[in-house]
This record gives structure tokens, C-alpha cells and sequence, in this order.
């Protein structure tokens, strides 16, 4: 196991970046994980970040890409719900990478 530290605690996460235990997120440990990834979190992200976690309390899995793609285009629109969008904001991975900023388990069917 490994860690991040956020606020001065130390937060585990597995050897991919994914947090051990779901309990400990919060937005400041998301923009600390993007921020290791060079990324800075916008409202569209969070936007993803928060669907994402609403749909894993619902179903309790986390989406693969193409099921994401057509959540997302369901209840935001098509203009946000298509791979081009996604991957602007997720460049290393739509669901791979949301799931992770949003404390959530790696998606299954993801490599």
C-alpha cells in the first residue's frame, strides 16, 4: 500500500492511485489526485466527478467508458455525453480516471 498526503494526513491508496478505503474522500483529496496528474479540476469535471459518484451509490459498481458515456449523455445532454468531451477533461481515461478523483473503486473492464 501506498499514500497521498492531503491536509497533513496520510490518505491510503493502492499501488494504482485508488483509494483503499472509499470513506476517507472528499474534494480536497480529489484536486490533490488531479493535481498529480496535472490536471486542474473545473466545474465540468466535477460535474463528471459528481455523477460518478451519485451513479455508484445508486448501482454500486463503477461505470465502465461506454455505459459512462451514455449516463452522462442521458441526464446532461449529448453535447457531454460523447467520448470527445470525456476524454478532454479525462485524458487518461474517462471512467478510469473520474472513478479515481471521485474515490471510487477502478471500473470494471478497465485495464
Amino acid at each position: 500500500m501506498s499514500a497521498i498526503e492531503v491536509g497533513g494526513k496520510s490518505i491510503e491508496v493502492d499501488e494504482e492511485g485508488y483509494l483503499t478505503n472509499r470513506d476517507d474522500w472528499n474534494e480536497e483529496i480529489a484536486a490533490v489526485m488531479a493535481k498529480e496528474d496535472d490536471c486542474d479540476l473545473d466545474s465540468n469535471h466535477w460535474e463528471v466527478i459528481n455523477f460518478l459518484r451519485e451513479y455508484y451509490e445508486e448501482y454500486q459498481i463503477a461505470p465502465a467508458v461506454r455505459v459512462l458515456t451514455k449516463a452522462i449523455g442521458k441526464k446532461l445532454g449529448a453535447d457531454k455525453g460523447n467520448s470527445k468531451y470525456l476524454y478532454e477533461l479525462f485524458p487518461y481515461g474517462p471512467a478510469k480516471q473520474a472513478c479515481k478523483y471521485a474515490g471510487l473503486p477502478k471500473p470494471t473492464g478497465c485495464v
